[in-house]
């Protein structure tokens, strides 16, 4: 069980997404990384918004594995 204390919040911007489809894939993607609590995706901002005990690049990887970009400049 994902330590609470940890938890936080992050915000990756995701490059590739176009459609629906997309959205629902790298939230998908990242829903499944152990830790994460919660996660949505906004397709006009192209950025995922994480809450949970989960790294950055656990994150990216994810986002990359589904066939998608990530850029680490809006990461927080």
């Amino acid at each position: 069980m994902p330590n609470q204390e940890f938890e936080r919040q992050i915000q990756v911007k995701v490059t590739g997404l176009t459609c629906g489809h997309c959205q629902r894939a790298v939230e998908s993607a990242i829903r499944d990384l152990e830790g994460v609590n919660d996660v949505q995706v906004d397709l006009k901002l192209g950025q995922a918004t994480v809450i949970g005990n989960v790294s950055d690049e656990q994150i990216a990887a994810a986002v990359e594995e589904a066939g998608y970009g990530v850029s680490r400049e809006s990461s927080q």
